[in-house]
C-alpha cells in the first residue's frame, strides 16, 4: 500500500463505456479511488451501492468517485446499468494501477491462499498526492466513512 503524502500514481484505464480514462484527468480535484475485487459479488455489490446512495454527497463536495476491479469493460457496464452506479468504473485486467496501488496482495480463503484485490480506497487530494489510505475496508460503510472523513 501507497503512503500519506506519496504523489499517486498515474494511470489510463478503460471505463464502463469504453473511454478512456487517467486519474491526471482530474487534476485539481479530490478522487475517491476505490479497489474492489468483482463486479456483482455480494460485498463489492453492497460497497458499490453505498457509493451510489452517497454520491450526491460526493457530488455536492466536488469529489470525484472511481472504483477499480479486474473486470471487463463489458462486466463493468453490466454492473453499473443494473444497480444504476452514477459514477466511474475501471477496468483493469492487466492489474497495472490494482498493482501501482499495491492493492494486488495475498488473501486467505477457507484456508486456500490466492492473489486478489484488497478491498482499498485511497483519497487523493486535488494537488495528485494520496491524502487518506483505507486499507481492508467494510463494503457496507465505506462510502459513509468517506464522507465523515470529508466533513472534518
Amino acid at each position: 500500500m501507497l503512503e500519506v503524502g506519496t504523489k499517486a500514481p498515474d494511470f489510463t484505464l478503460s471505463d464502463q463505456n469504453g473511454n478512456t480514462v487517467s486519474l491526471s484527468d482530474f487534476a485539481g480535484k479530490r478522487v475517491v479511488l476505490y479497489f474492489y475485487p468483482r463486479d456483482n459479488t455480494p460485498g463489492c455489490t453492497r460497497q458499490a451501492c453505498a457509493f451510489a446512495q452517497n454520491f450526491e454527497g460526493f457530488r455536492n463536495k466536488d469529489v470525484v468517485v472511481i472504483g477499480v476491479s479486474k473486470d471487463s469493460v463489458a462486466s463493468h457496464l453490466k454492473f453499473a446499468q443494473k444497480y444504476d452506479l452514477p459514477f466511474i468504473l475501471l477496468s483493469d485486467p492487466e492489474l497495472k494501477a490494482i498493482q501501482a496501488y499495491g492493492v494486488w496482495q495475498e488473501k486467505k480463503l477457507y484456508g486456500k491462499v490466492s492473489m486478489g484485490v484488497v478491498r482499498s480506497t485511497y483519497i487523493i487530494d486535488p494537488e495528485g498526492n494520496i491524502e487518506k489510505v483505507m486499507p481492508k475496508v467494510k463494503p457496507d460503510t465505506n462510502a459513509a466513512d468517506i464522507l465523515a472523513y470529508l466533513e472534518q
